[in-house]
């Protein structure tokens, strides 16, 4: 795996947590701001991987021969709805509310990208939540301020130690970085001539 220069187009500290966890030596490209519009038709478990296509090929032509850009997307599924990031605390809360006492999906699109080739891929964990009360969920959202998570909770934080019942799937997806797919992805990608 060490054929590449390994970039990773995102800003998200828990990103580059999960990555250096890897030992995966990378540098951080700031990819432009792009809107994160996707076709109204498009089926919400496919929504992370159409967004992190558009952000590397938004990076796509700075890089090297030697480059390999990750990008990725991360999306909170409740009954078909995708709940992104809140505009402020209120929304936050409701977010909350909504997931309390109920399982929802946690879907995260990767794009492994390079000079001349591409490949995208996505995994799925089904979480569910506790029960959680009102002032609790406040609470969390006045202390963790979680406006820059998807669903607006961040699993490694003091919500999802005592809010999350149960995990099927990777908990690391539910971070932001689907790490043992992306570990197979980016072996594959390096063995291909």
């Amino acid at each position: 795996m060490k054929r590449f220069r390994y970039l990773l187009g995102s800003q998200s500290p828990r990103r580059k947590e999960l990555l250096a966890a890897m030992d995966i030596d990378f540098g951080c490209v700031a990819v432009k701001d792009i809107e994160e519009i996707y076709p109204d038709n498009l089926p919400a478990e496919l929504v992370p991987e159409y967004l992190s296509k558009l952000k590397a090929e938004a990076y796509r032509s700075n890089l090297g021969s030697d480059d390999l850009l990750i990008t990725a997307d991360t999306v909170v599924i409740l009954d078909g709805e995708i709940l992104g990031k809140p505009a402020d605390e209120q929304e936050a809360i409701e977010m909350i509310v909504r997931l309390s006492g109920r399982e929802h999906d946690v879907v995260t699109g990767v794009t492994l990208s390079t000079s001349n080739k591409s490949v995208t891929f996505s995994d799925k964990t089904r979480v569910k939540f506790a029960r959680l009360g009102r002032e609790e969920i406040e609470e969390y959202v006045k202390n963790y301020r979680p406006l820059d998570k998807a669903g607006a909770y961040g699993v490694q934080e003091w919500i999802g130690m005592v809010g999350v019942e149960k995990i099927d799937g990777c908990f690391y997806n539910v971070m932001g970085l689907p790490t043992p797919a992306l570990y197979r992805q980016l072996r594959l990608f390096s063995a291909e001539k």
